[in-house]
């Protein structure tokens, strides 16, 4: 637990604010994601084809178009950032992945591939000084 403090001051003493907008336009993409499975469900139904025996179709509805819906909007204000993305990890890796088990398609392999990196940074990195987990924290 020291070593998580320790990274989380070196992060807080080294934040600036594209470090912020990057994190934002994450969760503004994660949310505009969301929005687009939640309206476009049979188009989600068609990227997860290739791994519909493994996983079935409620996982498809009720989990990956909430979770970047609710995901995104957390991570734009800094609230619970990590939570949030540890809720987006499985969904992103199986983006990457379904590249591989079906039809490759390199615009979407580039993209998942860089909203995971993006997610993992963050992961590590927190939300940043200017959050809302920041601000809740120096309340105390």
């Amino acid at each position: 637990m020291g070593y998580i403090k320790s990274l989380n001051k070196w992060a807080n003493a080294h934040t600036y604010y594209p470090l912020d907008l990057l994190r934002v336009a994450l969760g503004i993409f994660l949310f505009y994601q969301g929005v687009y499975f939640m309206s476009n469900l049979p188009l989600l139904m068609k990227l997860y084809e290739p791994i519909k025996p493994l996983i079935g179709d409620v996982f498809l509805v009720h989990y990956i178009a909430p979770a970047h819906f609710v995901g995104g909007f957390l991570i734009v204000f800094g609230l619970l950032t990590r939570w949030a993305i540890i809720a987006q990890l499985p969904i992103l890796i199986g983006a990457v992945l379904i590249n591989f088990i079906g039809e490759m398609n390199a615009t979407n392999l580039i993209l998942a591939t860089t909203v995971l990196l993006i997610s993992i940074f963050f992961l590590f990195y927190g939300s940043g000084k200017h959050s809302v987990d920041k601000y809740l924290k120096m309340q105390q």
